[in-house]
C-alpha cells in the first residue's frame, strides 16, 4: 500500500525556519517524481518545489525560490522541505506528493497520484 506522511509543521515566529519531512512507503521504484504543495482555506492547492527523484533535477515556485529548498534524504524515499525565513503568507497546509508513472519532465503539472494528509504551518508576525 503506498502511502506518504509529512511531519514538522508548527507554528513559528517570522524570519523563522521549519523543515518539513515526507516518507513515502510501498513504492517500488526509487525514482519518482515528488514535489511539495500548499494550501489555503478557500484557494487552490499550489505547487512549491518538485523534484526527480532519480536525477536530482529541482524546479521551484517564484514565490519561494531562494527561501525554501527541496531535498531527498539520505534514508529512500524521504524528501524534505527547508523553509527560511518564513513570512506569515507562508501560513497554509503543506502536502507532499508523489508521482511513479512515466514522464518526460517531472515539473508541476504532473498529475501527481499519492497525496500525504498535510501538516499545518502557522508563521506570526
Amino acid at each position: 500500500q503506498v502511502q506518504l506522511s509529512e511531519s514538522g509543521g508548527a507554528s513559528v515566529q517570522a524570519g523563522g525556519s521549519l523543515r518539513l519531512t515526507c516518507t513515502a512507503s510501498g513504492f517500488t521504484d526509487s525514482r519518482m517524481c515528488m514535489a511539495w504543495f500548499r494550501q489555503t482555506p478557500g484557494k487552490e492547492r499550489e505547487a512549491l518545489a518538485v523534484m526527480d527523484t532519480g536525477i536530482g533535477n529541482k524546479m521551484y515556485h517564484s514565490d519561494i525560490e531562494g527561501r525554501f529548498a527541496i531535498s531527498q534524504g539520505s534514508v529512500k524515499n524521504t524528501l524534505y522541505l527547508q523553509m527560511d525565513n518564513l513570512k506569515p503568507e507562508d501560513s497554509a497546509t503543506y502536502f507532499c506528493a508523489a508521482y511513479d508513472g512515466l514522464w518526460t519532465s517531472c515539473n508541476a503539472r504532473i498529475r501527481f497520484s499519492y497525496w500525504g494528509q498535510g501538516t499545518q504551518v502557522t508563521v506570526s508576525s
